[in-house]
């Protein structure tokens, strides 16, 4: 079973940087595999922000183009989401989710969160923006 661990969160002001971590820490998702940031603020529904694949292909969310860039590790089984220019709207519990054998597009993995559709989640790591 492949367990992933998000780190990085905290209580940073505006325009500040943060670096989130997403360890896989059990389990293999084989060579083929999305990994994806979400974030969710309580109420709303979760929101893809970003997603990488195994081939590297990446796409962001509109909301954080320009400011956020994902990356991968993958001798470390490791993502990563560098959180540059911070808003008070980005202050979301961020998560990370990853799942096998899918079009790592934002649209599909958005899609594969509403139907409960990612295999794997992390539990999640709080990112707090103050002005």
């Amino acid at each position: 079973q492949v367990q992933l661990e998000e780190s990085g969160g905290g209580s940073v002001q505006s325009g500040g940087s943060l670096r989130l971590s997403c360890v896989v820490t059990s389990g293999s998702m084989g060579s083929h595999y999305c990994m994806a940031w979400f974030r969710q603020v309580l109420g709303q529904q979760r929101e893809a922000v970003a997603a990488i694949d195994d081939g590297e292909m990446i796409s962001y969310a509109d909301s954080v183009k320009g400011r956020f860039t994902v990356s991968q590790d993958k001798a470390k089984v490791s993502m990563y989401l560098q959180m540059n220019s911070l808003k008070l709207e980005d202050t979301a519990m961020y998560y990370c989710a990853a799942a096998t054998g899918i079009f790592c597009s934002l649209t599909t993995v958005q899609a594969l969160a509403v139907g409960g559709g990612m295999d794997y989640w992390g539990k999640g790591t709080q990112v707090t923006i103050s002005s």
